[in-house]
């Protein structure tokens, strides 16, 4: 059982989110609402008014509470963060004090880059819930998806620059932490893939998803920080191939709609606290695409598209030192 006081404020930035969007199910985001690029899109204020003056400028079909409620928790989830870090990554003790400088560091090596990717699959889900939010406030879908975006990137570099302010040893003036231009970097990536599956849909057969289930190490209090966010023992990060798109149409026929190919990745024995060395373990896994559920409607639609950020327990191959093994369930 996890420790109470295990908590990270992107967990509850998914969970009030997802409460939020619940209560508002005919205003979702969903991909099944784009419109091909070549028709003009015209917002639904515009249609049908005869002349200038037939339209109301108090008139708004905009949910005005409903983008408060959006942004509050935006906030809120912020303000969580911030308390969260400070008390973990950011708080000064007997070894490291705060200095005032902005300290830039190169972290290209650290745990072989799953880091990484995990930057740009959290911004990209991120901006997934952000865009969702505020088009349950009937904000038109392209500006929803741009402000998500831009929402994504905000949280994720707001934790970046305050690393960079992150005390430093009190003997070596060495930084706890530090801005990490290539978290950053990673961070615009995945901000820049959630627009661009907007503008170019063929994207959307290339999905960044990820598994996790917490550590031994995490469990049973041996890891120092107890933050699962960085328990990468516990984490694959993966990305998932839309199969039945993809593969020639002769061969696309034979292919079952709801079955994708995932290729997985997991770094294991990261952290000083582990005796073993570090070793990189790669997958080939089966998926399941969960846009085919037979489940519709525009919030049905918000609860597939979340869970394709997921990948699913299935049969698959595992790559590493030790050479090429099979199991029937990889997550």
């Amino acid at each position: 059982m996890i420790k109470s006081k295990i908590r990270n404020g992107y967990l509850k930035f998914l969970i009030l989110l997802l409460i939020l969007f619940t209560i508002t199910p005919q205003n979702i985001f969903s991909q099944e609402k784009k419109v091909p690029q070549e028709e003009i899109k015209v917002p639904l204020s515009l249609m049908s008014k005869s002349s200038p003056g037939n339209i109301n400028p108090f008139k708004s079909e905009i949910n005005y509470p409903m983008l408060a409620g959006v942004g509050l928790t935006y906030s809120y989830i912020i303000y969580e963060i911030n308390k969260y870090y400070s008390n973990t990554w950011w708080k000064k003790d007997s070894r490291y004090e705060y200095n005032g400088k902005f300290n830039v560091v190169s972290d290209g090596t650290y745990a072989r880059n799953i880091d990484k990717y995990g930057h740009v699959l959290g911004t990209s889900l991120i901006s997934h819930f952000f865009s969702a939010g505020l088009e349950a406030a009937n904000i038109d879908e392209e500006t929803c998806v741009w402000w998500g975006a831009i929402g994504g990137l905000g949280m994720q570099l707001y934790v970046e620059v305050q690393d960079g302010f992150s005390p430093v040893d009190k003997i070596s003036g060495k930084p706890k932490w530090g801005f990490s231009p290539g978290d950053a970097i990673s961070d615009l990536l995945g901000a820049s893939f959630f627009v661009a599956r907007y503008y170019y849909p063929y994207l959307n057969n290339f999905q960044l998803r990820f598994s996790y289930y917490p550590s031994k190490e995490l469990l049973n209090g041996d890891k120092p920080d107890n933050n699962y966010s960085d328990d990468y023992e516990g984490q694959k990060v993966w990305l998932a191939f839309r199969m039945k798109n993809l593969l020639p149409e002769n061969l696309s026929e034979y292919w079952p709609a709801f079955l994708m190919l995932s290729l997985g990745y997991h770094v294991s024995g990261v952290g000083d606290y582990y005796t073993k060395p570090i070793e990189t373990h790669y997958y080939l896994a089966l998926d399941i695409d969960a846009e085919t559920i037979p489940l519709y409607g525009k919030f049905w639609a918000f609860v597939k598209n979340t869970l394709n950020y997921i990948h699913f327990p299935m049969p698959g191959l595992e790559i590493s030192k030790n050479g090429i093994s099979f199991a029937l369930i990889i997550f």
